[in-house]
């Protein structure tokens, strides 16, 4: 089967993806996707996610959307990584919770926030209130390297991400242990090479 190819645009939530692929050793292909042109609503990319964004990841046959789905997608595709706990074990469950926690809890909690949403009752959105969304994720990385047991995983990658995000536009405080956390998960080498190659693709593209 041939390597799969990861359709990206920098300075996106493709960077995820894009840190997922080095963290792999870099076995997908990239094919940058200039959105400030319109290029994600061309016929061709439209035929592969109707949706009209990035990123999206083509293996074989198979197209994945949603970053935190592309990032499990790639370490199971890929095992020997050891970026993803074996199925059936003790810590597959929590590597899910945490995995998608960002996208279905953390992001929406986040835009809410930045757009000035005050939801009457919060109970009718999926992630609920916004100090519990808070005080879940603090539990969850206090005290640890990790978020699922002792080693590095696509959910601290996904995880880590988001929470970057959440701090830099100023949707969740800047404190400990996010800050820790995010600094050590941003202090890999897979995700340096992600950043300087995003910053490169940037430059390529004409960006500032």
């Amino acid at each position: 089967m041939s390597n799969p190819i990861l359709f990206h645009c920098p300075q996106t939530r493709g960077g995820t993806t894009r840190w997922m692929n080095e963290e792999l050793g870099a076995p997908c292909a990239i094919e940058i996707v200039d959105i400030r042109s319109g290029a994600q609503k061309d016929p061709g990319f439209l035929a592969r996610n109707p949706m009209g964004k990035v990123p999206a990841l083509l293996d074989g046959d198979v197209i994945v959307t949603e970053s935190a789905a592309i990032c499990a997608h790639l370490a199971d595709r890929y095992p020997d990584a050891g970026l993803a706990p074996p199925v059936g074990s003790a810590e597959r469950g929590a590597y899910y919770r945490w995995m998608f926690f960002a996208p279905s809890v953390l992001e929406p909690m986040m835009l809410d926030r930045l757009t000035g949403v005050e939801r009457e009752n919060p109970g009718s959105a999926g992630h609920g209130r916004p100090e519990d969304v808070i005080s879940a994720a603090l539990a969850a990385v206090d005290g640890r390297d990790f978020i699922v047991g002792g080693a590095f995983t696509a959910a601290d990658l996904v995880l880590a991400s988001a929470l970057r995000f959440a701090m830099m536009f100023g949707a969740i405080e800047k404190e400990e242990p996010f800050v820790s956390y995010v600094a050590r998960m941003g202090d890999r080498p897979a995700a340096k090479r992600a950043a300087e190659k995003d910053a490169a693709a940037a430059a390529e593209l004409g960006w500032t």
